[in-house]
C-alpha cells in the first residue's frame, strides 16, 4: 500500500482543519471500501482521517424533523435500531445486506453513500425516503437532496474540504411503508445484480396512492429514481395493472451494462420483478398496520 499520513481527530472542527489542508484527504468512516481502494491504487491519499470518534458523525436519533444518521454510524446499529425498523423498513433491510455481519459492524451508512458505487444497497432506501445530506466544511454547512449527491460512478458533489456529517430522513406519514430487495448470485457478501427500493403512502379509505417512490441500484452509472414509474402510481388506485405498469416504467428508467454478473436485458427484467415484489410488500405492510389499528 502506498504511504500516507493518518489522523484520528476527536472533534468535528479538528477534522475539518485536516480536510481543508493540502493534498488528497480521504475520510475513513469504516474503511471497508477505502482501505481496499488504496491497496489496489484505485484511489490515492496523502492523508487518511479516521472520523469514527467524532460525536456528530455517530448520531442516530429521531427528532421532529426526521431521522438523523451520523455519517460514521455503522450499518449494524442502523439495521437493528427499533425506530429505523418501524418507520424506515427499507433502510433497515438494506443496512443488513452490506457485506457480512463483520463488515456491517464496521461499515458506515455514510461511507456506503460517499463511496458512490452504483450498486450500494443503502442508497435506494435513502432515496425513497427523500433523504438529505448535511455537508460541512470550514466554510459552513449546506444540505443537498440525496438525489443530487451523485455525479458519476464513485463520484459525488462533495467539494474540497467538505465531508458528509449526517443524513436526515423526514418522518414518514401514517399509512406508508417501504421495502428493499436485491438479486445476487449468492446469499450474502456479493454485489447486487439489481436492487429496488419502493415506498408507498396510501389513502386507506380509497386505496389511492398519495405518494410513491421507487429507486434502483446496479442498473445505471449512479443510483436512480424511477420517476416515471412513481407517476404511474400516484393519484390512482393500487391495482395489479397499475403495479405492472409501474414495473415496466421502472425498467425503462434503468440503463444497465452487460458484465460477468448479468446482461443488460436480464437486469431490466430483474427491475420489473423486484419492483412488483417491493410494491407488494409495501402494500402488505400498510394493510397490516391498518388492520391492527392505532396504538400498535
Amino acid at each position: 500500500m502506498p504511504a500516507f499520513e493518518f489522523a484520528a481527530p476527536g472533534t468535528l472542527q479538528e477534522a475539518l482543519k485536516h480536510f481543508a489542508g493540502q493534498g488528497t484527504v480521504r475520510a475513513l468512516a469504516g474503511g471497508t471500501d477505502v482501505i481496499d481502494q488504496l491497496k489496489t491504487a484505485r484511489r490515492k491519499a496523502d492523508l487518511v482521517v479516521d472520523v469514527k470518534r467524532i460525536p456528530e458523525l455517530q448520531r442516530l436519533e429521531m427528532t421532529a424533523d426526521g431521522l438523523h444518521i451520523g455519517a460514521a454510524r455503522c450499518c449494524t446499529d442502523v439495521h437493528h435500531n427499533p425506530t429505523v425498523r418501524r418507520y424506515f423498513a427499507a433502510l433497515a433491510e438494506s443496512a443488513g445486506l452490506v457485506g457480512s455481519v463483520q463488515i456491517q459492524n464496521r461499515a458506515a451508512v455514510g461511507g456506503n453513500v460517499c463511496n458512490a458505487a452504483p450498486s450500494a444497497d443503502t442508497t435506494p432506501a435513502l432515496l425513497i425516503h427523500d433523504a438529505r445530506a448535511v455537508v460541512v466544511s470550514q466554510r459552513g454547512r449546506r444540505e443537498i437532496p440525496l438525489t443530487d449527491f451523485f455525479s458519476g460512478p464513485g463520484q459525488t458533489v462533495l467539494q474540497k474540504g467538505e465531508i458528509l456529517q449526517e443524513l436526515i430522513l423526514p418522518v414518514p406519514p401514517a399509512n406508508s411503508a417501504s421495502a428493499y430487495l436485491r438479486f445476487i448470485p449468492r446469499n450474502e457478501m456479493d454485489i447486487a445484480v439489481a436492487g429496488v427500493g419502493s415506498y408507498l403512502e396510501i389513502d386507506p379509505g380509497t386505496n389511492y396512492v398519495r405518494r410513491a417512490r421507487i429507486a434502483l441500484a446496479s442498473v445505471a452509472p449512479t443510483p436512480v429514481r424511477a420517476r416515471a414509474a412513481e407517476q404511474v402510481l400516484e393519484g390512482r388506485p393500487l391495482t395489479e395493472d397499475q403495479v405492472t405498469m409501474a414495473a415496466e416504467a421502472a425498467a425503462q428508467a434503468a440503463s444497465p451494462i452487460t458484465d460477468v454478473r448479468g446482461s443488460a436485458e436480464y437486469r431490466k427484467e430483474l427491475v420489473k420483478v423486484l419492483t412488483r415484489r417491493t410494491l407488494a410488500i409495501c402494500q402488505e405492510r400498510i394493510a397490516g398496520v391498518h388492520r391492527k389499528g392505532p396504538g400498535h
